[in-house]
């Protein structure tokens, strides 16, 4: 019953029939299943993208309800890979997906991502260390990254290519704290901080507690964003804003920044932003 070409015969005018093809035969990874992994996941799956390298440890609970695609009361308790990779062939049964369910680590990174066209980040915010280590390894392997985070209503977007600015020359990691770090990563992935006027109850977001709230409409729009991304660079089409350039959308603001920081986190308004966000966190 399925056909490729007429599963996917509806992008066609967006794209070429010979760009869909190219499309069916390119490898994305994505590490992380849950929220916007997921969300990625199908999105690309709809694009006709045809190999797949999905990462995760975790499973499905009841508080993944408000925004991962594949938190149902059917898959509670169950791996989010397994529940992706089955929900991606209902999507595309011809569709090649390897699956990574003890996460990513220093031991199979390399085979996650041998032989990928390109990273989709999808790692939960507080994953540091796997995330450092994806991004350090497509930055020596030439593999490009897209990264969109749901903050808020919103989307604050970074991608990174070879050749340009890396991951840790952009967020400045080196010789922080792991606290210090989150933070690093928070004003780097949000420089223009949209979200932080209409947050209602702070009491709901702490570094410590390694949570924080989530919507489901960031989610969606994650995964409308970094999909265009992604179709770019695979078909070599458009212009690819990539760091020290980000964009950040905010629903609810009615708002689009295009953001830059030309030094990354080793700036001064980024060091300002750093003392400030510091001083809220610890509180």
């Amino acid at each position: 019953m399925f056909d490729y070409n007429a599963a996917f015969s509806r992008n066609i005018g967006w794209v070429t029939l010979a760009e869909q093809q190219k499309l069916r035969n390119f490898t994305v990874a994505i590490a992380g299943a849950g929220g916007v992994g997921g969300a990625h996941a199908l999105t690309l799956a709809r694009l006709g993208i045809g190999k797949f390298r999905l990462s995760d440890f975790d499973q499905f609970e009841v508080h993944n309800f408000n925004r991962q695609v594949g938190a149902f009361m059917s898959t509670v308790q169950q791996d989010k890979v397994t529940v992706m990779q089955r929900m991606v062939r209902d999507i595309n049964p011809e569709a090649e997906i390897s699956c990574f369910e003890q996460g990513i680590n220093a031991d199979n990174v390399d085979a996650f991502l041998q032989d990928v066209d390109i990273y989709v980040d999808s790692l939960d915010f507080f994953a540091l260390e796997a995330r450092q280590l994806v991004f350090q390894k497509c930055h020596e392997k030439r593999i490009p990254v897209v990264t969109a985070a749901p903050l808020g209503m919103g989307c604050a977007f970074l991608c990174f290519m070879p050749g340009a600015m890396s991951y840790e020359q952009y967020f400045r990691f080196a010789g922080h704290s792991k606290e210090d770090q989150l933070i690093q990563f928070l004003i780097g992935l949000s420089p223009a901080m949209l979200q932080r006027s209409y947050l209602v109850d702070q009491s709901r977001v702490s570094f410590k507690q390694q949570r924080g709230p989530s919507t489901p409409m960031a989610v969606q729009l994650c995964a409308g964003i970094a999909g265009t991304y992604v179709l770019k660079i695979l078909l070599g089409r458009g212009d690819v804003l990539c760091a020290p350039y980000g964009l950040h959308f905010d629903a609810y603001r009615n708002k689009l920044v295009k953001t830059w920081r030309p030094f990354g986190n080793a700036g001064l308004i980024p060091r300002l932003m750093f003392r400030i966000a510091k001083k809220i966190v610890s509180n």
